[in-house]
């Protein structure tokens, strides 16, 4: 989305400036105007090639810095504009020092701190702006942002651990195939040779002529499988891209065997670790499944909230409602109709997902134990099948002049 540099005019008169992310000019001036600001100039913001241009992307790091900081300073008492200004002009990511300082302004300007931050949906999602527009509105917003911080702090922990389970099979996996690519359209060919130079082609073992075929079939198609390959990802990705297919995907990610264990773990402990910190931060229970339903991070399980939310409208209350689209485990609904019977919804929540945390990482852990023998075993059966049926013919020549 392009970025435009605006000048504008507050109720009082003053002129603020600021940069913001917008898809046209109009859409500039509508987002001003809602905030009270009457546009004097709007310029889309020129493209400048380099390493803040390109390498400025905020990441969920850097995010979580800044609202544990946040949250030191505002419990310290220090203004809420001077805490922005302070974090916005010492953070490392210049693009997210940039939308800090904008934040600042516009906070100046009159805006209050939870609108600000809506005006940068990609940074700032919705949980986070409805956390602070509670805090703003209950008046306690050193403890919301307490409670964000600990809650994005979590779930930054939880994706180390998926994405550092994942680091040595993606490794393993590029390894062998790199690999076996060497040994397909470098070395076999080179035995094939010396094989033909010895005369010893004509009587090859069977597991020989088999490795030699398939290198053989490699080399030969190897365009028509890059091709095959590229197009079978782009129709992965255009399938995925689409309502149904997505659902078809994610429902096959829930049901896929141990995988699928993990996947339908890490959507229980995500959803209860942000419902409970919604509920318990003042935000109220239809408001929070509609924020949680959209960070689910999977259609299945965002369509199992939606539909509990809408049973909810009607007078039903949760537990039910999560029964009957089967998504969830039967101790989880359990536990969440208890908690609603007893009027501590969020805490339950919380020891959920507290419970669950740990369920992740025994099962990462376990999951991560199975893959890496058998990865090593496909990779080092497969490089051993080739390397042995590339000496068999040698062993036989020996034996053939030993006899000699």
């Amino acid at each position: 989305m392009p970025e435009y540099l605006y000048e504008a005019r507050t109720r009082a008169g003053k002129t603020i400036k600021g940069v913001m992310d917008a898809e046209n000019e109009e859409a500039v001036n509508t987002k001003l105007k809602a905030q009270q600001l009457a546009p004097v100039s709007v310029k889309k913001k020129a493209r400048k090639l380099g390493l803040s241009r390109f390498g400025g992307r905020v990441k969920l790091k850097d995010l979580v810095i800044f609202t544990r900081q946040f949250a030191t300073m505002i419990d310290a008492g220090l203004p809420l504009v001077q805490c922005i200004e302070i974090l916005g002009t010492q953070t490392e990511n210049k693009r997210f020092g940039r939308i800090l300082l904008d934040v600042k302004a516009n906070v100046e300007g009159g805006a209050t701190f939870s609108d600000s931050l809506k005006r940068y949906p990609k940074t700032f999602n919705d949980l986070y702006t409805n956390l602070v527009a509670a805090g703003e509105l209950g008046g306690i917003l050193d403890t919301i942002m307490n409670r964000l911080a600990s809650y994005l702090e979590k779930n930054a922990q939880l994706q180390r651990k998926v994405k550092g389970a994942m680091v040595y099979p993606t490794i393993v996996l590029i390894v062998a195939i790199g690999v076996v690519s060497i040994l397909l359209t470098k070395v076999i060919p080179t035995f094939e040779k010396m094989f033909k130079d010895f005369g010893a082609e004509k009587e090859m073992p069977a597991a020989t002529q088999f490795v030699i075929n398939l290198s053989k079939g490699f080399i030969q198609n190897l365009p028509a499988i890059v091709l095959t390959l590229g197009a079978l990802i782009t129709a992965v990705v255009m399938i995925y891209r689409t309502k149904r297919g997505k659902w078809i995907f994610h429902s096959f990610f829930l049901v896929i065997p141990i995988l699928g264990t993990v996947i339908r773990k890490i959507a229980v402990a995500r959803f209860t670790r942000t419902l409970g910190t919604l509920l318990s931060s003042g935000v109220p229970i239809l408001d929070a499944l509609d924020t949680v339903s959209r960070s689910a991070g999977n259609v299945v399980v965002e369509h199992a909230i939606r539909f509990a939310r809408d049973r909810i409208s009607e007078g039903r209350n949760m537990a039910d409602p999560l029964a009957e689209a089967k998504v969830f485990p039967g101790m989880v609904v359990q536990m969440i109709a208890v908690g609603e019977q007893t009027g501590a919804l969020d805490q339950m929540c919380n020891k959920i997902a507290d419970f669950y945390d740990e369920e992740v990482d025994v099962a990462v852990e376990a999951l991560t134990s199975m893959l890496e023998p058998i990865m090593m075993v496909g990779l080092g059966g497969s490089l051993g099948f080739m390397i042995i049926a590339m000496y068999l013919p040698i062993f036989n020549l020996a034996g053939a002049i030993k006899g000699e």
